[in-house]
């Protein structure tokens, strides 16, 4: 049986933007992640780390209510932010997915220009402000507006690849929300376009909450400030499937450095995964 994971005492409710209470997800009658119990704290960047399977993704999109999004998919327990229970059938998820945007793992720019690209999402979500000021400060917040400054009335797809996801990040911040989630989006990025990303996400931590899944532990190390570890093993109440667990939750630091966890341990050190 999966046991509830421990959590760091050093992160207080009142500093907390999002709380998972015993969360478990499941795909029709298969169960992918067991009892989750995590506290991410606000303004700081929290990375989600683990093999491949363990349900990193599957949590990630539970905080927006993305896996509303899938045909079956089923949670139990309690995603409570700034307080309220985002899945209570009072609170509408559209306005849920407003407050907590998402990046994805692959650029998906719309297929209009990049100042439409921006400005798009703030005017159907009501934003009657000066809509040239905003578009500038999500692209400079964003760190690509010295890129694109000159060529706003061209398609976002004429922008590279690194430049696209920054776009995409740009995008997400226009609409003015609260906690940022992001789904491995360096992982269709070269090396450079990385880095760029990796600077922005710095940025960013200033005035948002954001929570990234990577599979790169040095990213990991790089990017945030405390860590979440997600395993997989057999479980013998879900007909012997594998089920994703929280193993260790903490600051960075203390995972990669002296981790609590033997597990934890051999992840991070590359004995497997």
């Amino acid at each position: 049986m999966i046991k509830e994971n421990p959590l760091p005492k050093k992160i207080k409710r009142q500093n907390s933007s999002l709380i998972l209470e015993n969360v478990s997800i499941s795909y029709q009658q298969n169960l992918a992640v067991r009892n989750v119990f995590l506290k991410i704290p606000k303004k700081r960047v929290t990375a989600l780390i683990g093999p491949s399977g363990c349900g990193k993704s599957t949590v990630l999109r539970s905080i927006n209510r993305m896996n509303d999004l899938i045909v079956g998919c089923s949670l139990k327990g309690r995603v409570l932010f700034e307080g309220t229970d985002i899945y209570s059938p009072k609170i509408d998820p559209v306005e849920v997915r407003r407050r907590i945007g998402m990046v994805f793992q692959q650029p998906n720019p719309f297929p209009k220009s990049i100042y439409e690209n921006i400005a798009f999402g703030a005017k159907i979500n009501g934003f009657n402000g000066d809509m040239d000021f905003l578009v500038e400060e999500s692209l400079r917040k964003a760190a690509v507006w010295e890129e694109c400054k000159d060529k706003l009335n061209e398609s976002g797809y004429s922008l590279s690849g690194g430049q696209q996801q920054r776009l995409c990040i740009a995008r997400t911040i226009a609409v003015k929300p609260d906690v940022i989630l992001m789904d491995e989006p360096c992982s269709a990025l070269d090396p450079i376009s990385t880095l760029k990303i990796e600077e922005t996400i710095h940025e960013l931590k200033k005035n948002f909450t954001i929570i990234i899944v990577t599979h790169n532990m040095q990213q990991a190390l790089r990017v945030s400030d405390y860590t979440a570890f997600f395993n997989a093993e057999k479980d013998e109440d879900n007909m012997g499937g594998k089920v994703g667990y929280l193993v260790e939750f903490n600051l960075t630091k203390e995972i990669f450095n002296s981790p609590v966890q033997a597990l934890t341990k051999d992840y991070v050190t590359g004995k497997f995964g």
